[in-house]
């Protein structure tokens, strides 16, 4: 074993694992998700502690799901998407403010103070774009009118996560007894977040869709391959030096592609990873789950 990399072994242990654990799953009907997840418990510190990286693991294994939300634009034409302007703001704005409310009063009524209960309450009510919309592709769902609507409630989530990220900081600075951000530096971070959205939308009708057909007269399929998940990974980029969600931003880009003559090809190339690497995601998560927290207050982590 000295002599095998260590990069080798961990694909060892991963592949291994999923391959044996998520077909059982799957006949069990529980679903591949679960199987992910038992697969990451089984070989976390928790069990047969085969793997302890977590972290590292876990944040290159969420590029999945920046990929799953590309793929999912470009499913979703401009046109289709601004049908589904009702859904992601109705009931994605109802979803939030309905689920903010009932959790930041249940924790008022128990003495929580309200600048905690309003965080809590507002994390809690976020859900996992990247859970429910792979149980939704499953189960095909996403294109029934209520998997529609839960859609629009991701898709609103994933916006609302910014303007929620904003109001943190003030809410802390207030409970410290400073003064609120500078007006300035908030307008600048405002500044940047349109401009990288601004360039997104223009660069994807300007730039993206001709060096796309460049690319494609050199008749190389490889390089396709990579300049497929180039634009992904740039984009990606891009949306966090702005501190904004990366799936966000790729979902938008497979938006603004969706009607590209290469939509297929994008869709071709970049499903094999968004596959593989999800399943990554999943079996971190499974081996980030604290059984210690777990096992030490049951009780209270039941009734919430």
């Amino acid at each position: 074993m000295e002599h095998i990399p260590t990069w080798l072994i961990g694909s060892l242990i991963f592949l291994t694992s999923a391959v044996i654990v998520v077909p059982v799953s799957k006949a069990l009907g529980l679903g591949s998700i679960i199987g992910y997840l038992a697969a990451g418990i089984l070989i976390g510190p928790w069990v047969l502690g085969l793997v302890t990286n977590v972290e590292t693991i876990l944040h290159f294994a969420e590029f999945g799901v920046v990929l799953m939300l590309f793929l999912v634009g470009l499913e979703l034409e401009p046109d289709r998407l601004w049908k589904l302007r009702g859904p992601i703001f109705g009931w994605g704005g109802a979803q939030m403010a309905v689920c903010t409310a009932v959790i930041m009063g249940a924790a008022l009524l128990l003495g929580i103070s309200w600048r905690t209960a309003l965080v809590a309450a507002l994390g809690l009510a976020l859900s996992s774009t990247a859970i429910a919309l792979q149980v939704m592709r499953e189960r095909n769902l996403l294109g029934t009118t209520s998997g529609q609507a839960a859609f629009g409630m991701l898709l609103f989530q994933d916006v609302a996560a910014i303007p929620i990220l904003a109001v943190l900081p003030l809410l802390g600075a207030d409970a410290a007894g400073g003064a609120p951000a500078e007006a300035s530096h908030q307008l600048l971070e405002a500044a940047k977040i349109i401009g990288v959205i601004g360039g997104i939308i223009i660069g994807g009708r300007l730039l993206i869709r001709p060096a796309l057909r460049w690319i494609a007269r050199s008749d190389t399929p490889e390089i396709f391959t990579a300049a497929s998940l180039l634009l992904v990974v740039a984009i990606a980029a891009l949306m966090q030096v702005v501190g904004l969600s990366m799936a966000l931003g790729a979902f938008l880009a497979g938006v603004l592609l969706s009607e590209s003559e290469y939509r297929r090809e994008l869709e071709t190339d970049i499903e094999p990873f968004k596959g593989l690497l999800l399943g990554l995601f999943f079996i971190a998560v499974g081996m980030s789950i604290d059984f210690g927290v777990l096992m030490s207050r049951p009780w209270q982590i039941l009734g919430i």
